[in-house]
């Protein structure tokens, strides 16, 4: 079956140019693990839905496993190498500082369904809100890792929080759906392209979703506010890759 992303051309706010563009996708929607069973399940492959939770879970357990054991992984799907993180202080391991990191690289079933994908074009997005990237500035991760009471670095387009809507700012909604906003002064860095966050100190591990909400438009400010989100994480609970992918408004 061929593949289609649909995608809108936006400027480049990494280059002066006006001219420069890149492309941003247009997402389909959020997929989670019953996602993925609901779509085996529809190849009609005569498997009961409990069997197909058992072997996907068995799959992730044996893998998590071999790569907490030294193995590099290489599924077919995914290669896969665990890495250390911190400084090795005294000769010691210390978990308040050192931390295991999983490294993810595409492989080739993906470049193979790559190829049988194709790309529409939606058109073009002048004034499109957007975020590109995350960094962690402690560890210069850029997987959406995040590292509480240190900066972390979010770029895109029109991030600027700016507007007198009590929503404007800065949240991170945890999966308990608690929200955590982000006082003014946490954002050090405030521009179109590129902001600054001094994260809390107290974040506890796991996924969250970063918005960022802003009335800001070039000159002039919007009538309503607009946000842009991106998954991020503490510790080790996070999505691979789900801070590269930008969603638009």
């Amino acid at each position: 079956m061929a593949n289609t992303l649909k995608v809108w051309m936006a400027p480049n706010t990494v280059t002066p140019d006006p001219k420069d563009k890149i492309f941003i996708l247009e997402t389909t929607g959020k997929a989670d693990i019953n996602k993925i069973y609901e779509e085996m399940r529809a190849e009609d492959t005569g498997l009961r839905p409990e069997t197909i939770v058992h072997v996907v879970t068995l799959f992730e357990r044996v893998c998590a496993r071999l790569l907490m054991n030294g193995w590099q992984l290489n599924t077919g799907l995914f290669y896969a190498v665990p890495r250390l993180l911190g400084l090795a202080e005294d000769g010691r391991w210390n978990p308040e500082k050192n931390s295991i990191y999983v490294a993810f690289t595409q492989n080739k079933v993906i470049r193979e369904e790559s190829a049988k994908t194709s790309i529409a074009i939606l058109g073009e997005k002048a004034d499109v809100m957007y975020i590109i990237g995350t960094e962690d500035r402690k560890t210069g991760l850029k997987d959406g890792t995040m590292t509480p009471g240190r900066n972390f670095f979010v770029r895109g387009a029109n991030l600027k929080v700016v507007g007198t809507n009590e929503a404007i700012g800065v949240t991170l909604t945890g999966e308990d759906k608690a929200v955590i906003k982000l006082d003014a002064d946490q954002i050090t860095t405030n521009n179109p392209s590129e902001l600054i966050l001094l994260l809390p100190s107290d974040l506890k591990n796991g996924k969250y979703e970063l918005t960022v909400t802003t009335q800001y438009s070039g000159r002039t400010l919007l009538k309503e506010p607009r946000s842009a989100s991106v998954e991020v994480h503490v510790g080790e609970s996070g999505d691979e890759g789900g801070g590269d992918r930008p969603e638009i408004e």
